[in-house]
C-alpha cells in the first residue's frame, strides 16, 4: 500500500487523512505547531462542504457544534434591506449550510483521525517541513523540529496541505510572481451576546466603497454561557499587515465606519466593541498555478489555491480536494498518475473560483445599490434593484461554486424581501 505523507494538520490536511483512511491508506501527518488548539474565528460551511462532512461520518457531531443557516440578508450602509435568500435545506438543497468556529471544527477532525488510526503515533507535531527531494522511488522530506533537531524522512508520495505560506509551494514554483497586497484588510472577531433575529441568520452590511461587514452566529449556548458566539468580519482599505491568521488588532479604526447603520435588531457598533478577540488579516493575491504536481508531490487546499477568505469557499474547496485526491490514489498504483488525475479534475475549476473571490461575488449588489442611489437612503428597493436582477446575479454565483440554486431554472424567484416572506416559509 502506498505510504503517503500529509504536510499540515489544518482542516484540509486532516480531512485528507480521513479520506485516505476510507480508501484503506493510513497516512503520516506532519504539523509545524507543537500543540493543536481551537484557534481562529468563524467559517461558513456551504452545502457541498456539509455533504463532505456527512460522508466522513461526522455530521451529527458537526451539527452539535455548529449553527444551521436559515436566512441570508443584505443591507445598505443605512441598515435598509436590499435582498434576502434562504440557505441550505431551507432553499431546497439536500444538505445544510452551517456556521461553525474554525478551530472547533479542526479539533473535531483531529479527534476523529486519532480515534480511527488507533492513536496519534502517525501525527507528528512540532515538525516543520523545510524542503523535499525526490527520485523515481519516493520523496525525502527534510524536517526541523521545535526542539532544534533536524531529521529526514522517506515516503512514497507527499500531499502538501501546508497553507498560505506553503514551503512546498514555494519550492515547487520558485519563479512564480510574488503575492501582493490587495489593499484590503479583514478585521475578524467574535462576540458573546443574546441571539439576534432567529439565531440562524447571516447579515451582509454596508457600502463596499467604504467598508463591508458580515455577521453570523457560530455557536449557541457557547461554553454553557446561554449566549450565542457571534462571528463578524469587516473589510477595510488600509496599510498592509503581515499575512498571519493569528495577528491581533483592535476595533478603534472600524467602529466609526458604521455610524450610519441602523438595524432594529442589532447594534453593530456595540457588537464590535464587545469583541472577545479581534484578528487582522490582509487580503493577499496569490496567482493561480499552472500545475499542482511535481512528480510524487502535490499541493492541496490553501497551498494549491489560496483565495480570499470570502463565503467559506476556501475550506470547503479543500474538502473537495481531499476526497478527489484520495479517490485517485485508490484508483492508480502510481502516485504520480494519481496526482496528475487529481490536478486535471480540480485545478481549473478551483482557479476560476480563486479569481472570482477577488471580485465581490454576490456582495456586489450592495455596491450596485450604493452607486445607483449615490450613497443615499432609498425609498423603494425594487426601483433600485429589481428582485429578478438580484436573483440572476446570485444564481450565477452559486453555479460557479458548484451549487446551482433549486428552483431558479424553472423561473422561481428564489430570493425575497423579508417583509414579503410568508410566515411559514423555510
Amino acid at each position: 500500500m502506498t505510504d503517503i505523507a500529509i504536510i499540515g494538520a489544518g482542516p484540509g490536511g486532516l480531512v485528507t487523512a480521513l479520506r485516505l483512511l476510507q480508501q484503506g491508506i493510513t497516512p503520516t501527518v506532519y504539523e509545524s505547531v507543537a500543540e493543536l488548539k481551537p484557534l481562529g474565528v468563524g467559517v461558513d460551511i456551504k452545502v457541498y462542504g456539509t455533504k463532505e462532512i456527512e460522508e466522513l461520518g461526522l455530521l451529527e457531531e458537526f451539527r452539535a457544534m455548529s449553527v444551521d443557516a436559515v436566512d441570508s440578508i443584505f443591507f445598505n450602509h443605512y441598515g435598509q434591506e436590499i435582498y434576502a435568500e434562504k440557505c441550505g435545506v431551507h432553499m431546497g438543497y439536500l444538505h445544510e449550510q452551517r456556521f461553525v468556529h474554525r478551530g472547533y471544527l479542526q479539533m473535531l477532525f483531529y479527534r476523529a483521525l486519532v480515534e480511527r488510526m488507533g492513536g496519534d503515533d502517525r501525527i507528528i507535531l512540532g515538525a516543520r517541513v523545510v524542503r523535499y527531494e525526490q527520485d523515481a522511488e519516493g520523496v525525502t522530506l527534510h524536517l526541523e523540529h521545535r526542539d532544534g533537531r533536524t531529521e529526514s524522512v522517506r515516503h512514497d508520495a507527499v500531499i502538501a496541505a501546508d497553507g498560505i505560506k506553503s514551503a512546498v509551494r514555494q519550492q515547487m514554483h520558485p519563479t512564480e510572481s510574488e503575492p501582493h497586497y490587495s489593499g484590503i484588510t479583514m478585521y475578524r472577531g467574535t462576540t458573546l451576546r443574546e441571539p439576534f433575529r432567529d439565531g440562524h441568520t447571516i447579515l451582509h452590511i454596508g457600502d463596499p466603497r467604504i467598508s463591508s461587514m458580515i455577521i453570523y452566529p457560530i455557536a449557541h449556548d457557547f461554553e454553557g454561557s446561554g449566549l450565542d458566539l457571534i462571528n463578524w468580519v469587516v473589510e477595510y482599505e488600509r496599510d498592509e499587515t503581515v499575512e498571519d491568521w493569528n495577528q491581533t488588532g483592535t476595533v478603534d479604526e472600524i467602529v466609526p465606519l458604521y455610524d450610519t447603520v441602523d438595524i432594529p435588531f442589532l447594534d453593530v457598533q456595540q457588537l464590535m466593541r464587545d469583541a472577545r478577540e479581534v484578528y487582522l488579516f490582509p487580503l493577499i493575491r496569490h496567482e493561480p498555478l499552472d500545475t499542482w504536481v511535481d512528480g510524487r508531490v502535490v499541493l492541496l487546499g490553501d497551498a494549491a489555491h489560496a483565495m480570499f477568505p470570502r463565503g467559506g469557499n476556501g475550506v470547503c474547496q479543500a474538502f473537495l480536494d481531499a476526497r478527489v485526491v484520495a479517490e485517485k490514489l485508490a484508483a492508480h498504483a502510481d502516485p504520480h498518475e494519481a496526482f496528475v488525475a487529481y490536478d486535471a479534475e480540480r485545478r481549473e475549476p478551483v482557479n476560476r473560483i480563486v479569481m472570482s473571490m477577488r471580485g465581490e461575488g454576490y456582495e456586489v449588489i450592495r455596491r450596485w445599490v450604493a452607486e445607483r442611489t449615490d450613497g443615499k437612503p432609498f425609498d423603494d428597493i425594487e426601483q433600485v434593484l429589481p428582485l429578478a436582477e438580484a436573483d440572476e446575479l446570485f444564481s450565477g454565483y452559486h453555479r460557479l461554486v458548484g451549487q446551482p440554486r433549486p428552483g431558479f431554472e424553472s423561473n422561481e424567484a428564489t430570493g425575497f424581501r423579508t417583509w414579503n416572506e410568508p410566515a411559514n416559509r423555510g
